[in-house]
């Protein structure tokens, strides 16, 4: 059992008072299995009162609404999380999942719906070619399939630290042969509805408190990733910026069909275009008990 403590802050500096319209929240991690929430706090200056809901997708969803202008903007979230996964799980994919081509069954197949649908053009089929080049034989291992096309992704890849807002297309990422987590996690999503197979975008933290993974320069950072559902295992963690299958080193906060859907912070304000003066973004993960 890992015991942590997250701190993740957000500040907008305005050159002059602005009026604040209503702000989405995601920051509030998801409890599964692997992850508990011991506890949970949002700080906000200007102080206001957070409206929570759930979206679609059950990820938590809180809304603040503003009255009075200011120049300052500073939102804190606190968490404090056991983790208990294990750095080489063992994933019980049922039997007829286990080698690739395989169907889902009707009942999975309608509620996986749009998570297996291509949401990026590819008209020439490249991104096709691609995702072929990494199938050997028919049938072949599942897992394995997936393992190789994540790994593939950062042999083919760079990655770089992108502050900008957006995310690139699978073929833009393809094509530059670099990109950021996102950009990866992208990729390998499109890569795996090429397959057939359900797949969504995981947005959250990277726990690095060793210090070794991609992605990070401390002991933790906002990340994303991607998910697939195979039966019998559930929805199973793969990580292309570093290579890893599980959940060990990645606290999820929302899970959605496309990452502009995964935003932390969104909102908007109202006092001329040019008022932004800065946004800075901190993240703070330390082990707490070990």
């Amino acid at each position: 059992m890992l015991s942590l403590e997250l701190i993740h802050s957000t500040t907008y500096r305005y050159r002059r008072p602005v009026l604040l319209g209503p702000h989405r929240l995601m920051l509030r991690p998801r409890e599964v299995r692997e992850t508990r929430l011991v506890s949970f706090d949002v700080r906000m200056n200007p102080d206001t009162e957070l409206i929570w809901t759930h979206d679609v997708a059950d990820n938590a969803i809180a809304t603040a609404n503003f009255k009075d202008k200011t120049d300052y903007l500073e939102i804190i979230s606190q968490s404090r999380i056991e983790m208990s996964a294990t750095q080489w799980p063992v994933f019980a994919i049922s039997a007829d999942a286990c080698s690739f081509p395989f169907s889902y069954s009707d009942n999975d197949w309608i509620d996986l719906g749009a998570l297996t649908a291509q949401h990026y053009p590819d008209p020439q089929g490249r991104l096709s070619e691609w995702v072929n080049s990494f199938i050997f034989g028919c049938p072949t291992d599942t897992l394995s399939l997936l393992k190789d096309i994540s790994v593939g992704i950062s042999q083919r890849t760079i990655y770089q630290v992108r502050e900008s807002e957006g995310t690139q297309t699978p073929l833009e990422t393809l094509d530059k042969q670099e990109g950021s987590c996102r950009d990866f996690a992208v990729l390998f999503v499109a890569a795996a509805r090429c397959l057939g197979l359900g797949a969504r975008i995981v947005s959250g933290y990277l726990v690095n408190t060793g210090g070794w993974l991609s992605g990070s320069d401390g002991s933790g950072s906002t990340h994303a990733w991607a998910e697939v559902f195979l039966p019998g295992a559930g929805w199973v963690a793969f990580d292309p910026t570093n290579r890893s299958v599980g959940s060990g080193n990645l606290i999820a906060v929302a899970v959605v069909r496309e990452m502009k859907q995964a935003v932390p912070v969104a909102g908007q304000f109202t006092g001329g275009n040019d008022a932004l003066l800065e946004m800075s973004v901190a993240v703070s993960i330390t082990v707490t008990e070990r």
